[in-house]
């Protein structure tokens, strides 16, 4: 059994992780300074599901799972601290999910801008060099996305680097990246600042390219104080988790543009299955290792058809209605991804998203009335070209 601290223990991804990781046996240590909680808030949203504390989600794990997680209040910004976690636990992995992980967010204005870029470089900067102090062989499980790539018109690999010739002259470098908002341009540079410990230091890094994930539930979660958060807000909200929540309060549901913008998507239980298996089969010692992590391949306005196709089915009255795009981006583009790695190590999923559509909206019903008072932040507001809301 493996020891493993969640940087970001209290979010989406990191709260379900770590229930997976301890009822699998392994030593989890949580560390989170709960920013998310207070930025959903400045924006005047709140997770969908009431949030206990961090203690009240630890004792109720240990009564309903028999688990024990062990949790630090701290910023991972704050090198002394993060370096003494690491120190006390030295544990052979750590998953980097602390950071600001929403795009909009990022777009507000220059004060978001700046928060974005200098949380999340310096919680990387901080978490490779505590490693060189502590122990370079532990692995480090890094959460990219896969909006680092853009949408080129080429197939996007599943590789550090790609050959390249100019001018006649052949090299290799690191697969071009064309990022579409701050945060997103934050993970690009965390790839390259790992890429470049790695080099230096043959540190052991997995850098995951996930897409949107969508979920409420995994197999872990039998119990309403298990719930993770669940972010459905234009500013914190994916598109998946916002549109259920707009068909269960009756508002239509919102493409942006044309709808055509394709994305990868994986569902919370498949991202918690494909997370743990590269944790429980780490890289080579001294490797970098490049994992495009999704599922199922969809544009927003095929998702938007089949909420409503669910939602109709199941009493909900559904339309559709097509806004103005706040962002730049293709709204009609090819879209083709490879992933080899994780199917190599045994990952299959579980889940599709046209019955985790159902299960979301079966979740969310009993919330309706807490739903309907935050109605006024779901619609988009936070335009990319004017740099402020």
């Amino acid at each position: 059994m493996m020891k493993v601290i969640i940087l970001g223990a209290d979010g989406y991804l990191g709260w379900a992780l770590a229930l997976r990781l301890a009822k699998r046996g392994h030593e989890v240590i949580g560390v989170d300074n709960l920013y998310t909680r207070d930025a959903v808030r400045e924006v005047g949203s709140d997770s969908a599901f009431p949030l206990p504390d961090p203690e009240e989600r630890i004792s109720a794990a240990r009564k309903l799972l028999d688990v024990d997680i062990t949790f630090y209040r701290a910023d991972v910004k704050d090198f002394d601290k993060l370096h003494e976690i690491i120190q006390r636990h030295k544990p052979e992995a750590i998953v980097h999910f602390a950071e600001q992980r929403s795009a909009p967010y990022s777009m507000i204005d220059v004060n978001h801008a700046n928060y974005t870029l200098i949380n999340n470089l310096t919680s990387t900067i901080n978490l490779i060099y505590s490693i060189i102090k502590v122990d370079p062989s532990i692995h480090i499980l890094k959460m990219g996305t896969m909006g680092e790539y853009g949408t080129p018109n080429y197939d996007i690999l599943e590789s550090p680097f790609v050959e390249v010739e100019i001018n006649g002259k052949k090299d290799k470098i690191p697969f071009p990246k064309w990022a579409s908002s701050w945060y997103h341009w934050s993970k690009v540079y965390d790839s390259y600042n790992l890429m470049w410990a790695n080099k230096v230091w043959n540190l052991t890094i997995t850098d995951i390219m996930q897409g949107p994930v969508y979920g409420t539930r995994t197999e872990e979660i039998i119990d309403e104080k298990l719930r993770t958060r669940f972010d459905f807000d234009e500013v914190w909200g994916t598109v998946v988790n916002r549109y259920c929540v707009e068909a269960v309060l009756g508002l239509p549901l919102t493409p942006y543009g044309k709808g055509g913008q394709t994305r990868g998507f994986i569902s919370l239980e498949d991202s918690m299955q494909a997370l743990t298996i590269l944790l429980e089969h780490p890289p080579s010692q001294g490797e970098y290792r490049v994992v495009n992590q999704i599922h199922e391949v969809y544009s927003v306005g095929q998702i938007a058809n089949m909420v409503k196709e669910v939602g109709e089915s199941m009493g909900l009255t559904v339309k559709i209605q097509n806004v103005n795009n706040p962002r730049v981006e293709k709204e009609e583009h090819y879209y083709n991804v490879e992933t080899k790695i994780l199917p190599s190590l045994g990952f299959s999923p579980k889940k599709n998203l046209k019955n985790e559509i159902r299960n979301i909206i079966e979740d969310l019903i009993p919330y309706k009335n807490r739903l309907e008072s935050f109605k006024h932040v779901i619609l988009p507001k936070t335009d990319w070209r004017r740099g402020r809301t």
